[in-house]
């Protein structure tokens, strides 16, 4: 581990640096939310994760945890009143209309932009952007051929992504006039996919490190491996998209782009104007840059700048495990959703760093596993021996890593 991840990591363990520290108050303690709370945590802060549920997972690495309902305005201001800034980790309209709300007249800044985030949060909306924008995407039913690829607008991630390979299971499916309300469909592409973020306000906009994406059997990340292994020219291509859209939203905060690399052309699949989970850890461990306080100085003067990371990349693999007795389970993000309050674990079964719900009593468990290497061969040869130690010192007679079915 190097001299920076050792600081950090002890960062988050116990930080004694005082009272005038950031405190920020994280609003959402799902995987979204472990996600801006480990990264503020690495960043020295001080962190407040509020979430109704009071077994949320984010709960096991803040510094203190409300359980309280945002949309009441005199909790949220007894929640919030002290804090330097609000991050916004969820994606429930009623809440994130009571935040805003309460943001501007409390003064607090919140680090969100609801414009862009309404026509991100719509594929439908989103999919007339990259229109406008004349960017390379897949064809759009009808004027693709099958397999075909429906995903519903409404909502982020792979919920409720399908494929279909006939007319007959299509239209048994929907039951209803094509295209479906509600639903985008369109050509499906088998190819690499990539995300890359883009963060700032309107004429300073920065990229930041483009990842490699692995999908589970669900087309949800199960996987991601940064640096990418594009080519230096399809990087760039990628940045133009991903700056060309920022534009176009007039993006305030941070956004992801994700798309597919298909018979050697770059297609844009999707965007997200939310502080994304998995891909911003996988890029803190490689570059040193921490997506949370890049966000969290567009928005309040109260965050210092933050140090200019070392120029060298490590290479890092990001992975989420769930092992029961005699298996374990490489999957998606949702293996590591309702397991209760995770915890950070060093030097885990040869991983540098685990977020997980482990414990020597428990007989089935889940885990995000973050391994870093000299480069991407290194990365992986250690993420193979960590995957062969958890066998060995947990009687794993099966080890499963399913794949998207074409």
């Amino acid at each position: 581990m190097s001299s920076r991840d050792a600081q950090s990591s002890a960062v988050l363990k116990h930080n004694s640096r005082g009272e005038n520290r950031v405190l920020v108050a994280v609003v959402g303690g799902n995987l979204q939310g472990v996600e801006v709370t480990y990264l503020a945590c690495k960043a020295g802060w001080r962190v407040r994760v509020i979430d109704k549920n009071d077994r949320a997972a984010a709960s096991g690495l803040c510094d203190s945890f409300l359980p309280i309902d945002v949309t009441v305005a005199r909790d949220l201001t007894q929640a919030c009143g002290d804090v330097d800034l609000l991050i916004p980790a969820l994606e429930d309209d009623t809440a994130l209309a009571s935040l805003t709300r309460w943001s501007r007249l409390s003064g607090v800044p919140f680090a969100f932009d609801p414009d862009a985030y309404i026509i991100s949060s719509s594929k439908l909306e989103s999919a007339a952007l990259f229109s406008r924008c004349r960017l390379p995407v897949p064809a759009p039913w009808p004027d693709c051929g099958f397999p075909v690829l429906a995903k519903p607008s409404k909502g982020s991630g792979s919920k409720g992504v399908k494929i279909f390979h006939d007319w007959d299971s299509l239209e048994d499916y929907f039951r209803s006039a094509l295209p479906p309300h509600g639903w985008v469909l369109q050509q499906y592409l088998p190819g690499s996919q990539h995300s890359l973020e883009v963060i700032g306000l309107p004429g300073h906009y920065r990229t930041l490190q483009v990842t490699d994406l692995y999908v589970d059997e669900n087309f949800d990340c199960k996987r991601v491996v940064a640096p990418t292994a594009l080519p230096p020219k399809r990087v760039a291509e990628f940045e133009n998209q991903a700056l060309t859209l920022a534009a176009a939203i007039d993006l305030h905060g941070i956004m992801d782009v994700e798309a597919i690399l298909h018979d050697g052309k770059l297609k844009v699949l999707e965007i997200d104007a939310r502080f994304p989970s998995q891909t911003p850890t996988a890029v803190y461990w490689s570059t040193g840059k921490n997506m949370v306080q890049l966000l969290g100085q567009l928005f309040s003067d109260r965050v210092p700048r933050a140090p200019a990371p070392a120029p060298n990349e490590t290479s890092t693999v990001y992975e989420h495990i769930r092992v029961s007795p005699g298996l374990l389970e490489v999957g998606g993000e949702h293996i590591m959703a309702g397991q209760g309050p995770l915890f950070l674990r060093e030097n885990f079964f040869g991983a540098d760093e685990a977020i997980t719900n482990f414990s020597a009593a428990r007989d089935s468990w889940s885990a995000t596993l973050i391994i870093a290497g000299a480069d991407r061969a290194a990365a992986l040869a250690k993420r193979d021996r960590t995957i062969t130690q958890l066998a060995g010192r947990f009687s794993i007679k099966k080890v499963l890593d399913r794949l998207p079915a074409d």
